[in-house]
């Protein structure tokens, strides 16, 4: 049995810089320090910040008055992040850059007087967060058959924007669906889905045809892993999402003769190591790496976490 890792996989850019907020905040103030929803939707991750005093939380009523808050790299709706300002919390903002991107777009198109049809997934934090930057005018459509039911005011002035961590594939039908029906609507400047998922998927699609069966690593909460499986999964490919080694289920592998290993954006490389390792023990013999693209892309840290605290 022989193993290859895609490449690029794992933390992208926007994980890297929330955990690193997290921490630098954690460093520079002390703990307790209060993550609005879960910083990345990483199980490990999160239970490693947890254990270094993040406290995780869904709703601001559970932040006591003068802490230190972030908001999660998915973003926050312009009503959380009132709030917040009211509570005169000290704030810092994880989200990732490129969904801040769509925020901004969002509130350009409905200063333009256009209404917004949303792609993605409904419940999803950043859905949330994006759909919260306009108080009326914006619409959510997952499938196409969402797209056939939309009703919107004036098919003359509609845009659209999508959420960062789709299918590609999935996301191009119902674009597709949304110019037919509405010829006039608007696109964003540049795509939505960030350029983080794009090379994931790309990456599975050039590794699924190769395996026999492809494991991603991430949690069940992870929208980009659950993606990457389904992409596996259209390719023709055996496809599991698992949350670490301890999931691999030694069935999976029998009579297989090559294994890919991805991992979700959120999902970080110790995981893969362990699954590597597990692999190992389970009979395989060659571990090699993919081809494929080198990414470089970082952001900048807020004001005030970019230089460590005096000691």
């Amino acid at each position: 049995m022989d193993v290859v890792l895609a490449q690029p996989r794992g933390f992208c850019a926007g994980v890297d810089r929330a955990i690193e907020i997290v921490e630098r905040a954690l460093s520079n103030f002390g703990g307790p320090v209060y993550v609005r929803h879960e910083i990345v939707h990483n199980d490990h991750v999160v239970g490693e910040l947890r254990g270094k005093g993040a406290v995780f939380v869904e709703s601001l009523d559970e932040v006591p008055d003068g802490a230190v808050l972030i908001f999660s790299a998915h973003g926050v709706s312009r009503a959380v992040r009132s709030a917040a300002e009211q509570r005169g919390l000290r704030v810092y903002d994880a989200t990732c850059p490129l969904v801040t991107k769509v925020h901004v777009e969002v509130s350009r198109m409905r200063r333009e007087g256009r209404d917004v049809v949303m792609i993605g997934h409904a419940g999803h934090p950043e859905v949330e967060g994006t759909m919260g930057q306009a108080d009326d005018g914006i619409h959510l459509v997952e499938t196409v058959e969402d797209v056939h039911r939309l009703q919107v005011a004036d098919p003359q002035r509609l845009a659209y924007v999508t959420q960062t961590t789709l299918s590609v594939d999935d996301c191009l039908a119902v674009i597709e669906a949304l110019r037919q029906r509405f010829p006039a609507i608007a696109e964003p400047k540049k795509q939505d889905i960030c350029y983080a998922t794009q090379n994931r998927q790309d990456a599975v699609k050039f590794m699924a045809p190769q395996c026999d069966l492809v494991l991603v690593i991430g949690s069940r909460s992870s929208s980009n892993s659950n993606r990457l499986r389904e992409v596996a999964e259209k390719m023709g490919c055996e496809s599991r999402l698992i949350g670490s080694a301890a999931m691999l289920d030694p069935d999976w592998i029998v009579g297989k003769r090559r294994i890919g290993v991805t991992a979700g954006a959120s999902a970080p490389e110790v995981l893969v190591s362990e699954v590597v390792a597990r692999l190992r023990e389970l009979g395989a013999r060659n571990i090699s790496t993919l081809p494929g693209v080198e990414e470089q892309v970082t952001f900048p840290l807020p004001k005030g976490l970019s230089e460590k605290a005096a000691p």
